[in-house]
């Protein structure tokens, strides 16, 4: 039964991939790839026939320039609806990593300042021990506000004002600054009050990405899905059955394994925050939840990361908030143990940074978020690179997912041997 109170959103199936696409799956698979990339199509092929993809999209931007975009299988893998080129899913967590660089441009204009506390920007949110929480303390996962005490549900996330307060009022699980631990639910929250109370427009983040993204950069990503898109541009995301999910979860680390079976762990907690979020409900995907509902294709995410990668000069962004985000992660006292995931972890500004556990990018400059099942964009300042793979069938692994991992180190295979070719 702790499955079923921790996951009440879940459909518990497991869909097939189709006979089809694995005896014939250049069929479904469609997009382009530069040359000297073509293995990573060979590999987007191969998740379809050897990992069981079901449907899924993957883009690469490399020194500015588009060099993957790629999508195939189903957007619906029960009616055998085929992915198209518009064709957009819920990315969960990948949306924090694009949450993030709305505030580093807030940074970037002068007005946020990641050392300045919390309450100067927010002056409600200093109570109960959360006075002297900084800015970069909140967003390296260091302010011990996991949890949320006030029940709501994913409807009030349309109320500002209301979740503003409710969060303000929340106290800390841990010393503030002394450890750090996945905000897994209530860290979008708290950088959405964040952008509203810095932005001399007082703009939510989704309609600041909206603005000051998506608009001018032509992308096709969305913080809060507006009724103007179809719903059969929209993906259907399956989760694993209960069978698959405990069969795997000696994938997780064990303090992770015990969390899940407890349903009073702050990890099994995290997941009913807010209540009734369904990752397939319009209600769900209408609302701003930088935290998780983020909705979109690859090509857009991999846009972004690709223009921050080298910068993002177009949007006048500063090189002194770029040459912050690229930094390593600064540990807090007690180290990188996460208390939530039970793993090492590493966070600054918002983002993950790479680390031994969550190992995808060559270096700590590497900066984004992974999603749940999944998915995952990171930008890589070293190499330029901007990333981004989403897709419909959930994972069974925490990190690390072998459909991910194949199609980045075939990327980056391709990428040594096209330099060392310019040598």
């Amino acid at each position: 039964m702790f499955l079923l109170s921790l996951f009440p959103f879940l459909f518990f199936s497991q869909c097939s991939v189709s006979h089809k696409v694995k005896k014939n799956p250049d069929e479904l698979i469609h997009g382009y790839v530069a040359p000297g990339f073509e293995d990573v199509k060979k590999e987007f092929t191969r998740n379809f026939i050897q990992r069981g993809e079901n449907g899924a999209a993957f883009s690469v931007y490399y020194k500015g320039e588009k060099v993957v975009d790629l999508w195939g299988g189903y957007k619906d893998a029960v009616t055998k609806e085929p992915w198209e080129e518009d064709t957009k899913v819920i990315v969960f967590s990948t949306t924090k990593g694009l949450a993030a660089i709305c505030l580093a441009m807030a940074n970037s204009n002068g007005w946020l300042d990641y050392n300045e506390k919390v309450s100067t920007y927010w002056p409600e949110f200093a109570q109960n021990g959360k006075e002297n929480i900084t800015v970069r303390q909140l967003l390296a996962h260091e302010a011990g506000l996991c949890l949320v005490d006030e029940l709501f549900t994913i409807s009030d996330l349309k109320d500002f004002d209301k979740i503003a307060g409710i969060m303000a009022r929340q106290k800390p699980l841990w010393e503030p600054g002394s450890q750090h631990g996945y905000h897994l639910s209530t860290m979008g929250m708290y950088m959405n009050e964040l952008m509203r109370r810095v932005d001399p427009q007082h703009r939510s983040i989704g309609v600041f990405f909206s603005e000051e993204l998506a608009k001018p950069l032509n992308l096709n990503f969305y913080i809060g899905l507006p009724d103007s898109i179809p719903e059969k541009e929209i993906a259907k995301v399956y989760y694993p059955s209960i069978g698959q999910f405990v069969l795997n979860m000696n994938n997780m680390p064990e303090k992770m394994r015990k969390d899940f079976r407890n349903k009073n762990s702050i990890l099994s907690r995290s997941f009913k925050i807010p209540e009734k979020f369904s990752p397939n409900s319009r209600a769900t995907q209408r609302v701003e939840m930088p935290s998780g509902n983020g909705i979109g294709d690859a090509r857009s995410i991999a846009k972004v990361y690709g223009l921050f990668a080298q910068g993002a000069k177009e949007l006048n962004f500063k090189n002194e908030t770029f040459n912050l985000i690229k930094q390593d992660a600064k540990l807090p006292p007690m180290g990188a143990y996460d208390v939530v995931m039970g793993l090492d972890t590493y966070f600054a500004y918002g983002f993950l940074k790479s680390g031994p556990d969550f190992l995808y990018g060559p270096n700590q400059q590497t900066f984004g978020t992974p999603g749940a099942g999944g998915s995952y964009g990171f930008a890589d300042p070293e190499k330029e690179i901007g990333y981004a793979y989403i897709m419909t069938r959930m994972g069974l692994y925490l990190v690390n997912d072998p459909r991910e991992v194949a199609l980045r180190e075939t990327m980056y295979r391709c990428i040594v041997q096209i330099e060392n070719s310019l040598k």
